[in-house]
Formats: C-alpha cells, sequence, structure tokens
C-alpha cells in the first residue's frame, strides 16, 4: 500500500505523507498537518518535547498523540488516539554495512536471522527491522538511545512482531505495528500501545 499525498486510518492511528526537502524543520509541516487535521488554529496547537526530545501535545488534545519521522525526500507523520505512539519512515538506499550493524546493535537472534538470508533480501530485511524498532522507542519517548537490543522482533504470520523486551516498555502483547509502504522506495512502521 502506499500513501498518496493523503492519509492511511487504522483503528486508532492516522498518518500521512508529504513530501519533504532535506535540511528542513520537519515540525511546521507536522503542524499544519494537525491544525488542518484536529480543526485548530495555529494558537490552540500547543507542542512540546520532553527531556529526551519526544514531542506531545502540552494542552488539549491530551488524550491525542503525534509521532513523525523524515527519511530521503518524505515526511511521515502519524496522529493517534488514546495510545502512546511512535513512526519511523526509512528511505531505501544501498545498506552495504547492514549485518555488521546488526551485530553490533540488534540482539543476536535478529543478527542471525538477517545473516541466514540472501544478501539481496537482507538489506530490505534489516531496514523493516530498524523501522519496527525505532517506531516503539519512539513511541517509549527515548528513541534509539534506549538501546536497539533491548527489544526482539521476529515473524508471526507473516508481520513483524515484538516477541521480548525490556521491562519498561511494558508487554511484548500490549504493542501494536503496521508496517507498510508509504511511497515507493520508503518503509515505514507504525507502533502503539494503550497506555
Amino acid at each position: 500500500m502506499s500513501l498518496s499525498p493523503g492519509q492511511l486510518r487504522l483503528e486508532r492511528v492516522r498518518c500521512a505523507w508529504r513530501p519533504y526537502r532535506r535540511g528542513d524543520a520537519a515540525e511546521p509541516q507536522v503542524r499544519t498537518w494537525l491544525e488542518d487535521t484536529l480543526g485548530l488554529a495555529p494558537e490552540a496547537l500547543v507542542l512540546q518535547r520532553s527531556a529526551h526530545g519526544r514531542p506531545q501535545f502540552g494542552a488539549p488534545p491530551q488524550s491525542r498523540d503525534v509521532s513523525w519521522s523524515h527519511s530521503g525526500d518524505g515526511l511521515l507523520m502519524a496522529l493517534g488516539e488514546d495510545v502512546r505512539l511512535g513512526c519511523d519512515l526509512e528511505w531505501l538506499r544501498p545498506r552495504p554495512r547492514a549485518l555488521e550493524l546488526a551485530r553490533r546493535y540488534f540482539t543476536t537472534a535478529e543478527a542471525d536471522r538477517l545473516a541466514a538470508l540472501a544478501p539481496a533480501r537482507r538489506e530490505a530485511a534489516f531496514v523493516r527491522l530498524w523501522c519496527a524498532k525505532e517506531a516503539v522507542l519512539k513511541a517509549y519517548g527515548r528513541g534509539i538511545a534506549f538501546g536497539l537490543h533491548r527489544l526482539e522482533f521476529g515473524e508471526r504470520d507473516g508481520a513483524l512482531a515484538l516477541l521480548a523486551c525490556d521491562p519498561a516498555l511494558g508487554a511484548p502483547a500490549d504493542w501494536t505495528l503496521h508496517g507498510f509502504v508509504p511511497a515507493p522506495g520508503y518503509l515505514a512502521t507504525l507502533a502503539w500501545r494503550i497506555p
């Protein structure tokens, strides 16, 4: 599934795709989208940052959560209702050091599964796994500084599923993930849990 400059709606989450020019601040585009989506005047939309830099609403609508990610020439914005939300977007480009990075930062089991793949499939699998990890860690509010090795993903029914994680992240079953292709040449993951 590809997003045109429209939106994707899931049960508790919606997201939108916009073109992005590298080097520009993404937040102004996010603010415009949120104002339009929520029907808020610019002065009514209060976005703050946590101590670790996580964006969050500072005034109503506090029952909602926001996340965004940019990569290449794309910006993915997500809005959640009564969930803790994170999103990640990755531009598909050559990553010749994917296995080396996996061995250094992922769990041993994840790195071993990547190593078992044919090289032609390994880079896309690495990016898919990276997106899932980063989306969960953004939702948690610490980003990759918390540690990519502190959560482990595996295949379940043809999709990535969180198999194990640091107790600070809650139980693996608490997390919902939605991986998708927002535009040709990109992979994205939305991750959320009910607080």
